[in-house]
């Protein structure tokens, strides 16, 4: 691989804003892929895949690089310099490789290794909280699996095609996809590629949806007539699978305290043809009040972690703080608490996080039910996905059914 300048730099200026500046590392890659119009889809590539690639790793390389934050400029060209000599690139000679000490670095990597917390390029206390709740075999083969690239799934939008004519289609326009097995709805890219652009996305064919969050969905056991509610819905992609679900048929409505969100939930389901769904943001607690019994369904993807998503968002690595977890942690008891009351009798609830932590999942469970709020309801099933097992996010959901 021929390094280029005007890539190079791209790169360079995003990790000063995401490592200097605490910016998001997509909100920052969003920007530099609009900085030159004459960059081709390899450019644009090498610029994401590079800068993410650097984010995922940066505790590790920047050990090897000697390099402490705050990050210079010549700092960042250091770490760049072992990110390329480890991917056996030839340097060229920039002056900002001058003193690359390539054999050091190789050395440096094998013995850096050897240890987990850089091996994994994971903070300290992280790792020790890895290890706690799942035990050193799971955690090292968890943290291992969520630090590889993910695939790109696509979750085909059944209100519109099948999953053979997309597949049929886009192959036609030069994606070739696989399925997936126990995923109904998901297509793999064979190829990581820009599908958005595509005239199949345009017309709501599909939406990018890891494969394990597209189980959560299907976990609620939804039927066509029902009244749903997604109580933590975002800009949506689970309320949009439940409305394809539902086959247009009853209600979703999908709830969340931004509104901004839910504006990107509307434009989504516009194109999805999902006309179902229906957004509500909670300005104040009568928005929540309104449903109390009156749901057939009820979807908590609750605010977590994030620890099961890192493969995909590997900047959450160095935003997440222990003091963030422990806090969480109350908040999603006090949603449980309160969007439970949303399910009517004989219906039933969902719990998901897409954390790996049985901190946030089943302990979680487990205490609503033990609660006054949560003798109302029944255990049924769970499922914990961890990504060393499944290749895909780690996520957990539980089913819960009110009594009648």
């Amino acid at each position: 691989m021929r390094l280029h300048r005007n890539l190079c730099f791209a790169v360079i200026d995003g990790l000063t804003l995401i490592f200097n500046e605490g910016k998001y590392a997509d909100k920052v890659i969003q920007q530099l892929l609009k900085r030159d119009k004459r960059w081709g889809s390899r450019d644009r590539g090498f610029v994401a895949e590079t800068t993410y690639d650097i984010v995922r790793w940066k505790r590790l390389y920047s050990e090897i690089a000697e390099v402490k934050a705050p990050y210079d400029r010549e700092n960042l060209w250091r770490i760049f310099a072992v990110w390329a000599t480890l991917r056996g690139i030839k340097l060229p000679d920039w002056k900002y490789f001058e003193s690359t000490p390539t054999r050091k670095i190789k050395g440096r990597f094998d013995e850096l290794s050897k240890t987990r917390v850089f091996k994994e390029s994971i903070a300290d206390w992280m790792d020790e909280l890895g290890v706690k709740e799942l035990g050193e075999s799971v955690w090292s083969k968890e943290i291992a699996a969520l630090n590889v690239q993910a695939d790109v799934i696509l979750r085909v939008n059944t209100l519109n095609t099948t999953k053979e004519k997309l597949q049929s289609e886009l192959f036609d326009l030069g994606f070739d996809t696989e399925f997936i097995k126990d995923h109904p709805s998901a297509l793999r890219l064979k190829e990581r590629a820009n599908v958005f652009q595509t005239e199949a996305f345009k017309k709501g064919y599909f939406e990018v949806q890891d494969a394990s969050s597209q189980l959560v969905a299907e976990f609620l056991d939804v039927k066509p007539g029902m009244r749903v509610v997604d109580t933590c819905a975002g800009a949506g992609g689970k309320a949009l699978h439940l409305a394809a679900l539902m086959e247009n048929k009853g209600q979703v409505i999908a709830l969340d305290i931004y509104g901004n969100k839910l504006n990107e939930l509307k434009r989504r389901a516009k194109r999805n043809g999902a006309f179902n769904v229906e957004t509500r943001a909670i300005e104040s607690t009568k928005v929540v009040k309104k449903l109390y019994d009156k749901a057939d369904r009820v979807l908590i993807d609750a605010p977590c972690s994030g620890l099961g998503v890192l493969r995909r968002n590997p900047g959450a690595k160095w935003k997440l703080q222990p003091e963030f977890i422990e806090n969480i942690i109350k908040t999603q008891q006090e949603i449980l608490q309160q969007y439970s009351r949303i399910v009517k009798a004989g219906g039933k609830l969902v719990y998901a996080t897409c954390s790996v932590l049985p901190s946030e999942n089943r302990r979680q469970v487990d205490t609503f039910l033990t609660s006054e709020q949560g003798k109302d309801f029944t255990f049924i099933k769970e499922k914990n996905v961890f990504a060393h097992k499944s290749g895909f996010d780690g996520f957990y959901m539980a089913l819960l059914e009110k009594k009648k």
